[in-house]
């Protein structure tokens, strides 16, 4: 059953709430994080993206970048920026984007649950991400930025959690500039954590990785780099857990995740609609297409969309991965039609998060940096979890959640 457990917070002060919060570290490069956080000496890119307080040169896997971290975690601290808080608590942080709301709970996840299997994932990690958040966290000896899990909603925590909603005034409560509402609530009532505890340990089998493997990995091998390293170690100990945001399946939400492409293989277009037409029917369309069902596809060629549509008995739809509509493009398209057999390494793909919208494709295409573009239907919770509980792992880049959790609102030290 899932442990969780409370943790006494480092968070800023609610009026700085908004100046401190930053969007997380792997959705921004280190130009794109000077440009955010320029004017902005609490931003909190400053401790998870450290390299833009060094010269534009740096290396940013360079031990002076984690040096840095350390440097400016200090700062924050020291300027009243980031505040300990006294008591040991859990956090219901609520995010609202349009008319989508999902409320979630910040805890302390373990470790030995990590390595047990009974947080469950779906995709592989790449080393030098891996080592990269490794050497963050043991210089800055905290972690900064959650990891997003999921797990089968339960009634009896879901009531728990909008109690605290009904019930307390937030601590935070911000629209950020990508109008995402972020509320944070301080939950330190020692008998509603105490109950919070126990629910998850009695009704929460597994917990489910949404987004964070490189956080989650990275996180559970430096606890477990510190505990060989303490002949006294308990079990108690901070870096035996790691910093995370809970959120019941069923308020979450993927968007699309859709692949842009170099070149067409030495193809024409016509040529490549006619390889296409092996397996799909292929019909144009007069506007972008948002595929609307499973083993339906949007291809963009420059100036024109098609509608593409798995023929019958071609999708092995009883299996976790070859079911998943990316596995059958990746399969019957991107590899034999395209050449392209590793999407994790081959730099002639691209990946585009839904969130960015259609027209961002024709824009890749239309001006000659890609050759075409296809949008494709998004994987479902339920098929992230049949894949994780398969023990299995999806395709590279197959989920795109949502709004994205704010790093900085509360971190947790070891």
């Amino acid at each position: 059953m899932a442990i969780i457990r409370p943790f006494r917070g480092l968070r800023p002060p609610e009026e700085l709430s908004d100046a401190v919060a930053a969007r997380p570290y792997d959705v921004l490069n280190s130009t794109e994080a000077r440009q955010e956080a320029a004017g902005n000496e609490k931003s909190f890119l400053r401790i998870t993206k450290p390299e833009i307080d060094l010269p534009e040169d740096t290396d940013p896997y360079s031990q002076a970048v984690y040096d840095k971290a350390r440097e400016n975690l200090e700062l924050f601290i020291q300027k009243g920026w980031l505040v300990p808080d006294r008591k040991e608590a859990y956090y219901v942080y609520r995010q609202i984007m349009g008319a989508h709301a999902q409320v979630g709970l910040v805890a302390c996840s373990s470790n030995e649950d990590y390595f047990n299997d009974v947080i469950k994932k779906h995709e592989f990690t790449r080393p030098v991400k891996e080592n990269d958040r490794i050497n963050h966290m043991k210089t800055l000896r905290a972690h900064p930025g959650p990891v997003f899990l999921t797990y089968p909603g339960v009634h009896e925590i879901d009531n728990l959690i909008e109690g605290v909603l009904a019930d307390q005034d937030p601590d935070a409560d911000f629209m950020a500039d990508d109008n995402v509402r972020h509320t944070l609530w301080v939950v330190d009532d020692r008998s509603l954590v105490r109950d919070l505890t126990s629910q998850f340990k009695r009704m929460v089998p597994a917990t489910y990785i949404a987004d964070g493997h490189h956080r989650a990995a990275s996180s559970a091998k430096v606890g477990k780099t510190m505990q060989e390293a303490n002949p006294n170690h308990t079990g108690e100990e901070e870096y035996n857990f790691f910093l995370s945001v809970l959120f019941p399946a069923d308020q979450l939400k993927i968007i699309d995740y859709n692949r842009v492409i170099v070149d067409l293989n030495g193809l024409s277009a016509e040529g490549l609609l006619e390889a296409l037409g092996k397996d799909f029917d292929v019909s144009p369309v007069g506007e972008a297409y948002a595929p609307e069902d499973n083993y339906c596809y949007g291809l963009y060629l420059p100036g024109q969309w098609y509608r593409l549509e798995l023929k019958p008995g071609l999708a092995n739809e009883s299996h976790p991965i070859e079911s998943l509509d990316i596995h059958v493009l990746s399969e019957r398209v991107i590899d034999p039609v395209f050449g392209i057999t590793d999407q994790r390494t081959d730099d002639r793909i691209d990946f585009v998060g839904g969130i960015r919208g259609l027209g961002e494709l024709e824009r890749r295409v239309d001006s000659g940096e890609m050759a075409c573009a296809f949008s494709i239907h998004p994987v479902s919770i339920g098929q992230l979890m049949e894949v994780a509980d398969s023990g299995d792992v999806m395709p590279p880049k197959s989920t795109w959640f949502e709004p994205k959790l704010r790093s900085g609102l509360v971190v947790h030290q070891f």
